[in-house]
């Protein structure tokens, strides 16, 4: 028995991947996936699935997040901006820009690390609740008791595992946006199967699944000024208080899940005043994937162009290549995807 934990918590695959795995259902994705994934590419097209870094925009829809912002950069004392290089030496004829880059790295097209989730669990048998994240880990460092850069930074489960990776299948697209358009709508087992069956879409081990609601769209449309209703009002989104919908997760086999709206399932920060009666995870998909079965979560992703292609052609394969950004420790990625036909 791995020696960071006793007990595992229901409905978990702890340690299903070995004791010290931090790649969780990654580790699906095998050589023999990757190959089947590249034979999907018939037409050898490529479909960029990221919205531009800058949106939703301004943080109507989320708070707590802002938007990239582009720095100055200084070279000897000059702006390196349009800088002509002979102010440093007179021997240089060329021009120069560079600029450095903030980012909060949730507030775009993303990647949840599996460090962004943990829970209260009583992981050791002792009878009292700690801070748990998957596979037993904990994001703090096991001697110090502080994370790996300062303030923050995940001594375990950070997304460079991801990274590492590579981070390249192949994706299932699940077209949710064309049977329920872009009205609200909270989608579990029942809803999802009848998508499924409808389309002929089959998940196996090792999938990428690719929800596409719509809401991409709607946010590209509406530039960097998006409505902020847009969070409780548009577009589909997963029921994860469905515990068949959640069953289905852990027995499809899926390596990832990938939407394109705020955060894949109905956040509970947005539902009604006194509609949160019972005590528990504020996002049970969230709990379910990142803590309990090792399954990283793609966020604000775009796919509305890729579904379109995919319908057209009575097809929902395609190779996926999404790595996030080799940054250690970071609980969360930007990053650029790629789907290739």
């Amino acid at each position: 028995m791995p020696k960071r934990w006793r007990r595992r918590p229901e409905g978990s695959n702890w340690g299903e991947f070995g004791a010290d795995d931090q790649l969780g259902r990654l580790n699906l994705i095998t050589a023999e996936r990757r190959l089947a994934a590249v034979r999907e590419v018939t037409d050898g097209l490529c479909f960029c699935l990221s919205l531009p870094l800058d949106l939703p925009g301004g943080n109507a829809l989320n708070p707590d997040r802002r938007p990239p912002r582009l720095k100055p950069v200084m070279r000897d004392g000059h702006l390196a901006f349009d800088l002509a290089m002979e102010c440093v030496n007179p021997l240089y004829t060329d021009l120069t820009c560079d600029e450095a880059v903030v980012l909060e790295s949730q507030y775009m097209t993303q990647w949840d690390a599996l460090a962004h989730k943990g829970s209260m669990f009583d992981a050791d048998g002792d009878g009292r609740t700690e801070h748990v994240y998957y596979n037993g880990f904990q994001v703090v460092d096991a001697e110090t008791r502080r994370p790996r850069h300062g303030a923050v930074g995940a001594a375990a489960l950070g997304i460079e595992h991801m990274a590492a990776t590579g981070v390249q299948g192949r994706g299932v697209m699940i077209d949710l946006g064309a049977h329920f358009g872009n009205e609200r709508r909270h989608v579990g087992y029942d809803d999802l199967m009848r998508v499924m069956a409808a389309d002929g879409v089959v998940v196996e081990a090792g999938d990428m699944v690719c929800l596409h609601t719509g809401l991409g769209q709607l946010l590209l449309d509406m530039g960097a000024d998006p409505d902020p209703e847009l969070a409780r009002h548009a577009c589909a989104v997963l029921d994860g208080a469905d515990k068949r919908l959640l069953e289905w997760i852990t027995e499809s086999g899926l390596s990832v899940l990938v939407s394109d709206n705020l955060a894949v399932e109905r956040s509970a920060a947005l539902k009604k005043p006194g509609e949160h009666t019972e005590r528990g995870p504020a996002l049970p998909l969230h709990e379910h994937c990142l803590f309990k079965i090792g399954v990283h979560l793609g966020e604000l992703w775009y796919l509305s162009e890729l579904a379109a292609w995919l319908r057209e052609r009575q097809r929902y394969r395609f190779l996926l290549t999404a790595p996030p950004l080799w940054m250690p420790g970071a609980v969360g990625s930007p990053l650029t995807p790629v789907a290739t036909v």
